[in-house]
């Protein structure tokens, strides 16, 4: 059972705190984060349509030099600005025990992004990545057990750039987010 997190709300970065404060990748962030646009007019009226609601909140735990906090963040931001979600951030070095609830295959990835109601419990999370690009990661691991085999690293570069590539060129996979946070908060 996944701790109750009442303890860390308002405890978090906000978003604008959370961008203002990064050493690392702000700039790429910033971009990703200019760039959304709402692709299914559905999935921005069910968001909007959460700005009635006060039972929510979110807690996303992320790290500035994570490639994937970099490209899926700035999205996650966008779609809970449009939902009226309140939203902080915790910084993954600083919220080890809350990582350890929301490790993906045994380890430690971010962002994880986890719904919570008004008293701290855990309603669901997302995260780290899109299904279909955290799928090729996962055949990778299952694949390739032995960190220490002396191909790992060349072979997991390889599924980075895999990876990159089921990311797409756009803002394409942002719209998948969208859908992906929507299943979750609906089934709520």
């Amino acid at each position: 059972m996944k701790q109750n997190l009442a303890a860390k709300l308002g405890k978090g970065l906000s978003p604008r705190q959370f961008v203002e404060n990064m050493t690392k990748n702000q700039q790429a962030f910033e971009s990703w984060y200019e760039a959304f646009s709402w692709q299914d007019e559905d999935d921005k009226a069910y968001f909007e349509s959460l700005n009635h609601r006060d039972d929510l909140r979110c807690l996303i735990l992320a790290a500035d030099w994570c490639g994937d906090v970099v490209r899926n963040v700035p999205a996650v931001f966008r779609i809970l600005e449009t939902a009226g979600i309140r939203t902080e951030v915790l910084i993954l070095e600083e919220n080890q025990d809350v990582m350890d609830d929301y490790l993906t295959m045994g380890g430690r990835a971010v962002p994880i992004v986890i719904i919570v109601d008004t008293g701290g419990y855990p309603l669901g999370s997302w995260g780290p990545r899109p299904r279909r690009v955290q799928k090729l990661m996962e055949e990778f691991k299952r694949e390739n057990p032995d960190r220490e085999a002396p191909e790992y690293e060349t072979k997991i570069a390889g599924v980075r750039t895999a990876m990159g590539q089921a990311y797409g060129e756009g803002t394409e996979y942002q719209s998948v987010i969208a859908k992906e946070l929507r299943e979750l908060i609906s089934g709520l």
